[in-house]
């Protein structure tokens, strides 16, 4: 199973809210500064940053000079540009110390991994896409499997189907409708009936099962997470190889493993 050059998906912007006086538009602005390095491939200029932040040449300036005071942005080491800086990272470790939904999954997760030896995740929903918040390697990890905070979408990926079944159908394909279909392989749906039929296969099943969707080879199965309404917050996920596995195989070895594993954190 090898890594592939895949398609930018950054989140949703969110507009500013109207006559909200509470509302700090610097802070916002300076989020849009550390927002310009999603989907970047290498150091940003100021004026690339002010491109992509939608923000004029001047403020980006003053922004960068002090969120690089801060420890949130760096020189890049041959002086091409701006990195994000490793005080960044500081908060991901909050993030995740803090959530109690990552405490409650973190144990399940290490029991799944342990009980089938293959790739095992937990991500959580993002409007139209997922963003893995937990991830345990298999023996055949690569390295953009192993990233924390890789996103993926929604229509594509069998944790995404997964959570579109768990939603009232409407809901489901209004969630599709707002998506850009893009085709991240060859074998990628991007027809919207076809991955209706997806999901409601997968809300007949329990879980869903995606081939090469988003990478060649790989096969996953996904089931959804749900809160206390019982509303998709997330998914666990189980990535295999089809060198190694058939899709009847792969389901019938790992998705009672998987919905239990995902029952048991839904009853909690």
């Amino acid at each position: 199973m090898s890594d592939i050059s895949r398609p930018v998906l950054p989140p949703v912007p969110t507009p500013p809210p109207a006559d909200d006086a509470l509302f700090v538009d610097a802070i916002a602005r300076g989020f849009q500064v550390l927002s310009a390095f999603h989907g970047a491939s290498g150091p940003l200029s100021l004026g690339e940053i002010a491109s992509r932040s939608g923000l004029g040449r001047s403020a980006v300036q003053r922004i960068v000079h002090t969120l690089r005071h801060q420890g949130y942005l760096r020189r890049d080491p041959q002086d091409r540009g701006y990195l994000p800086g490793l005080r960044l990272l500081d908060h991901a470790l909050d993030y995740q110390r803090l959530d109690p939904q990552i405490a409650r999954v973190l144990p399940v997760l290490m029991e799944l991994r342990r009980e089938t030896g293959e790739r095992v995740d937990f991500s959580l929903r993002d409007d139209l896409r997922l963003v893995y918040a937990l991830r345990f390697q298999s023996k055949r990890g690569f390295y953009s499997a192993s990233l924390i905070g890789t996103s993926v979408p929604l229509y594509c990926t069998a944790g995404g189907r997964a959570v579109l079944s768990r939603l009232p159908r409407p809901d489901a394909e209004a969630l599709l409708a707002r998506s850009t279909l893009l085709p991240y392989s060859q074998r990628t749906l991007t027809d919207p009936q076809a991955i209706m039929a997806e999901v409601d296969l997968a809300r007949e099943q329990g879980y869903a099962l995606a081939q090469q969707q988003i990478v060649a080879g790989e096969i996953a199965l996904g089931v959804a997470v749900l809160d206390a309404a019982g509303l998709p917050l997330g998914a666990i996920h189980i990535a295999g190889s089809l060198g190694e596995w058939d899709a009847e195989g792969f389901a019938r070895s790992f998705a009672a493993l998987a919905m239990s594993a995902a029952g048991a954190l839904n009853a909690r």
